[in-house]
């Protein structure tokens, strides 16, 4: 990862600045890998935020908003118990390490002042922060190892706090180039240069690694076993220059980032080996550059953690209504068979006088058919002839009842079943936290997620719909969720306006502000085209879109949010990729 030793070593340095001398004002934690402690002191306020993500663990100051959970997770209370108010008195690292103690002078139970240690470990997947106290033990980590997880270092409350096994590599603040190229020289000779820095050096990135090898090359690849003089003495030259940049840390944040603008690279020194394909961007401090280069990947790692419950919710219910559906088709099928039960209960009825108590079976004539088959119909030998044919007809009823009562439930499980598709539908297009929350906040008022016991909620408010504006300048709105979509159809639209949707497709709902105006042909055909967009349908070639005026758009009484029904349509086929 691109957050190496040396780079850690000048964020040490920027949270020195600020931090030493300031308490701990609020400890929160975000999520199960994450944690944010506000310092405050005479002079800032700032935050720092601690991650443990296996592809984005950091530490540094912080100004992106996180949304905290309404319950605290064990973790976060024991270190609000422990670090609050406490002063930060030392920031260490080890080496180039990618490790830093962060040390507390706290107070505790018996009102003595302690030193408690926070430790932030970058490594991976092992990524940890780790509580100790003055004794060196460990009071509690946000990941405990076991010893069915790792026979070599165990973290687990009361045991001593030990390093990560060292590396058998040079430190880059104490090895001089004459020990780095004897350590290259011992190396398989068809390595690659970039790999066997890795391989030798503590506390570099890959990306520090081939910048070497770039300027060592001047661009052109290099193995250990295609390095001459020249480029032996040139590698020395950039590796000196490299490593008084760290120990002095005289370093500068730059980041590469590609022509789609998206961040691919960050290092403490200059980055030239992406050439033109990239841009190279330099920030005004290390802590900026962590928040830009993580902004959009933790919003997706963070959406993706929050919407798999809801995921799981919603594909729980569907499955549960998809397997009521066909129970209820099933039996339905069974009610079909009725008017034979109808037709028993006549025939019989018409021989009466033919018939006597105790036979298991009748043989009649069947008049309701043109050539008057003999039908045979079983009896109950306990019943009188008239009391067999008033036992079909009182099953043929309750065959009639139950057909009518399973098509009634079929249609509603179906309408449910339907709505939870659109549900799913917004959820997939759910673009930030936000987006979750009103979701989650329908689900609440639709009584698919119990509300919280006591305090009552607040409802969260409908946001605005996005908008658009055609190539001629009419303004065209899109609902992101049900709730907006019945605010955008029945409140925001007027009667003039054009409404557009997907046909029998899951989708958002979508109007044609016309303002009086009479739309233009092109204008109805981008407002189709953002309705398939914004729908199941979105990857497909040919999409029907149907469109309205919003005066045949109603919303049936006790309808669930975003179910209308719409009349005086027409269609129109549109490809959602143009």
């Amino acid at each position: 990862m691109a957050l190496d030793g040396a780079f850690l070593r000048h964020i040490k340095k920027e949270l020195e600045e600020k931090l030493i001398g300031a308490r701990a004002d609020k400890i929160h934690q975000p999520n199960r890998e994450e944690l944010v402690i506000a310092f405050r002191s005479r002079e800032t306020a700032c935050k720092v935020l601690f991650s443990a993500r296996a592809n984005s663990a950091r530490v540094h100051f912080t100004t992106i908003p996180l949304e905290n959970p309404k319950q605290p997770p064990m973790l976060c209370m024991l270190l609000r118990k422990k670090l609050l108010g406490a002063k930060l008195t030392a920031i260490r690292q080890p080496e180039l390490e990618r490790l830093l103690h962060f040390d507390f002078d706290a107070i505790d139970e018996l009102g003595d002042h302690v030193t408690l240690t926070l430790t932030m470990e970058i490594m991976g997947k092992y990524s940890n922060i780790i509580l100790t106290g003055p004794d060196g033990k460990i009071i509690d980590a946000l990941k405990r190892v076991d010893a069915e997880m790792s026979s070599q270092r165990l973290v687990l409350p009361g045991l001593t706090y030990h390093l990560p096994p060292p590396q058998d590599k040079l430190c880059m603040l104490s090895a001089s180039p004459q020990e780095l190229t004897g350590a290259l020289k011992a190396l398989p000779r068809d390595m690659e240069l970039a790999k066997g820095l890795l391989a030798v050096l503590q506390g570099v990135s890959p990306v520090v690694c081939r910048e070497l090898q770039h300027r060592v090359g001047r661009g052109k690849e290099l193995t250990v076993m295609t390095m001459d003089e020249e480029a032996w003495f040139r590698l020395g030259f950039f590796y000196q220059k490299i490593r008084e940049t760290v120990e002095n840390l005289e370093g500068a944040p730059h980041m590469a980032v590609n022509l789609q603008k998206k961040p691919m690279d960050f290092s403490f020194t200059d980055i030239q080996q992406y050439g033109t394909s990239a841009v190279i961007r330099r920030t005004e401090s290390f802590s900026s550059l962590l928040d830009d280069f993580y902004r959009e990947r933790d919003q997706l790692e963070r959406m993706r953690v929050r919407e798999q419950d809801l995921l799981r919710l919603l594909g729980n219910l569907s499955d549960r209504l998809a397997r009521k559906i066909n129970a209820q088709k099933a039996e339905l099928d069974q009610c079909a068979q009725r008017e034979s039960l109808r037709v028993a209960g006549d025939l019989l009825s018409a021989s009466l006088y033919s018939l006597g108590k105790g036979a298991e079976k009748a043989e009649l004539v069947n008049f309701y058919e043109e050539d008057q088959p003999i039908v045979v119909i079983k009896l109950d030998p306990a019943l009188t002839p008239n009391q067999n044919a008033q036992k079909y007809y009182k099953e043929y009823r309750k065959a009639k009842t139950a057909e009518e009562k399973l098509t009634e439930q079929i249609g509603l499980a179906e309408k449910e079943l339907e709505y939870l598709d659109s549900v799913l539908d917004a959820l997939a297009r759910a673009e930030t936290e936000g987006d979750l929350v009103e979701i989650r906040t329908e689900l609440k008022e639709q009584g698919y997620i119990r509300a919280s016991r006591g305090k009552k909620e607040k409802a969260a408010a409908v946001s605005a719909p996005l908008s658009f504006t055609t190539q001629d300048g009419f303004t065209v709105l899109v609902g992101r969720n049900n709730r907006q979509n019945d605010r955008l159809t029945m409140k925001l639209a007027n009667n003039n306006d054009i409404w557009f949707h997907t046909k029998n497709i899951p989708g958002s709902h979508t109007v044609l502000v016309t303002e009086g105006r009479e739309p233009s042909p092109k204008a109805m055909e981008e407002a189709a085209v953002l309705a398939a967009q914004h729908s199941r349908a979105k990857d497909s070639a040919q999409v029907p879109v149907d469109y309205t005026q919003i005066r045949h758009v109603s919303k049936p009484q006790g309808a669930k949010p975003g179910m209308v029904i719409y009349v005086n349509y027409r269609t129109i086929f549109v490809n959602p990729k143009e």
